[in-house]
């Protein structure tokens, strides 16, 4: 019998028994995280090979992100078949519920486990979707995501997401942000606000749970404010 580690959902695989080959979804401007949640639409007849696999498997695709126009070729995933390029870092998500439509779709919660890096593209799969080598072991920390502290200034967190919101026109349950945890409410954000491809792929990439914190709040305070990260949050009007 193995023991349980206390506050790790029961269903994530351990360290040694994540996969070394993965499917991938190439998405733009689409970010999970470990400990995230993220609804899909699958509707594609290659996606839709690859889900029926996954389920009959190891239940886990990797998200990635297709590199965008003028972004550094070192950063991204070579491809000499005309299949676009992908960044190296993604992250692997695990097929925690789905239900079938009528019209032929599959609709699925991908719940988020650890970052990987793309050592190699392999041959397509014989459903025509895209398959890559893995290694885990430098996000292995990934896996601890629920006990992880987060050293967040709330306060300026706060103001950010506020003048934010103010500036997009966006609203949300202000009771269920006050609420979240500091690690939860880091990662939903990071995951569900309306940012650019290059920006979520840096959220991506942040070292861990604190670094991320600390770019989020860059993020909102130069997108709300327009000013450099370090500086502090000037008072919106």
């Amino acid at each position: 019998m193995t023991d349980r580690v206390p506050g790790r959902n029961p269903f994530d695989p351990s360290f040694e028994q994540l996969p070394e080959t993965l499917p991938i979804f190439p998405l733009s401007g689409v970010l999970l995280l470990p400990g995230g949640k993220l609804p899909l639409n699958i509707f594609e007849p290659r996606y839709l090979a690859m889900i029926f696999d996954a389920l009959a498997g190891h239940r886990m695709i990797g998200m990635v992100q297709p590199m965008q126009p003028g972004g550094f070729a070192g950063d991204g995933m070579p491809s000499d078949d005309g299949r676009p390029k992908v960044h190296r870092i993604g992250c692997a998500g695990r097929i925690s519920s789905f239900n079938e439509t009528d019209d032929g779709r599959l609709l699925l919660a991908l719940s988020g486990v650890c970052r990987f890096e793309i050592v190699r593209e392999l041959d397509p799969a014989q459903g025509g979707y895209r398959r890559v080598s893995t290694v885990f072991s430098p996000y292995r920390h990934d896996l601890d995501h629920a006990e992880e502290e987060v050293a967040l200034d709330r306060e300026r967190l706060m103001a950010a997401l506020a003048a934010f919101f103010r500036a997009r026109n966006l609203s949300t349950d202000w009771d269920a942000v006050k609420q979240a945890a500091d690690n939860n409410l880091v990662t939903s954000l990071a995951m569900a606000l309306p940012f650019g491809p290059a920006e979520k792929q840096a959220l991506l990439e942040a070292a861990d749970s604190a670094a991320r914190a600390k770019l989020l709040i860059a993020l909102l305070e130069m997108a709300a404010f327009g000013q450099a990260p370090d500086a502090p949050p000037k008072r919106a009007n």
